[in-house]
């Protein structure tokens, strides 16, 4: 499928999924929200793709958040809908069984910063900026940021961070627990594409399912996670992943995974 706003492209197992609007700082419309929903779904049901690595075109910004020039005339209710069509895109990403690697290679704000939050985790450029600065715009962060933010690093620190609308370096976003790591421009990348590719290469049910384990666990008490985790852990021993994987080990030869 042909995109007006995004490219992808595949090798080894590991998609490459680019929001492709440089001239307006990839900035998130209604049009490129359409075309993420079905890109994400596309991506999720390939067979030759086992991982994820979404970035922004351009040296400038990742995503610098939701299109104001369309927001600015929006009423109460088509605000409303437009909150509702990026969370979809934002849950299906959350949801999707294919691990999804969030490269931040410039500004991620507002709804940039909560498309990468959906991810599963993110590599930044030491020159990349983060922030929420919707309240400065009189609104708040409306694709799920108050509700990931504050789950990934707390309530304080996402209290200031929204509530200021300040940007924050690539290196306090660290600090704070919002990115995984911090790369030179040059290595953001291929650093990237390395892990995406490691993913790539074990078992992806395996992978799938500790997505799954982790995702819903962190909604439960730790004993029904235990009894969760426990419960997918046995059903990967109907697979033929699992037998190839230990039998490979066994046999010490290289697993070939089927994804089955």
């Amino acid at each position: 499928m042909d995109f007006k706003n995004l490219l992808i492209e595949t090798a080894a197992g590991v998609a490459t999924l680019t929001v492709n609007r440089p001239e307006s700082l990839n900035a998130l419309n209604s049009e490129v929200l359409t075309e993420l929903a079905s890109a994400l779904y596309q991506l999720e049901y390939d067979p030759a793709v086992r991982a994820v690595v979404l970035t922004g075109a351009g040296e400038k910004a990742f995503v610098a958040g939701a299109d104001i020039k369309e927001m600015a005339a929006m009423s109460s209710f088509e605000g409303h809908q437009f909150a509702l069509k990026g969370q979809h895109v934002m849950m299906a990403m959350e949801k999707m069984k294919t691990p999804v690697i969030a490269v931040v290679n410039g500004f991620a704000l507002g709804g940039g910063l909560e498309l990468a939050l959906a991810c599963d985790f993110i590599y930044a450029s030491a020159r990349a900026k983060l922030g929420f600065p919707e309240v400065t715009l009189g609104v708040i962060p409306g694709f799920g940021g108050t509700q990931n933010l504050a789950r990934l690093i707390g309530k304080s620190k996402a209290n200031e961070l929204i509530f200021t609308g300040k940007m924050i370096t690539a290196e306090k976003a660290l600090a704070w627990g919002i990115v995984n790591e911090v790369f030179p421009p040059e290595e953001l990348l291929p650093q990237a594409k390395e892990t995406a590719a490691a993913i790539a290469g074990a078992g992806p049910l395996g992978v799938a399912y500790a997505k799954n384990a982790i995702a819903n666990g962190l909604n439960m008490t730790k004993e029904d996670g235990f009894r969760y985790e426990a419960s997918l852990f046995g059903v990967l021993f109907s697979t033929s992943d699992q037998k190839e994987g230990m039998g490979a080990f066994v046999e010490k030869r290289k697993a070939e995974f089927k994804g089955r």
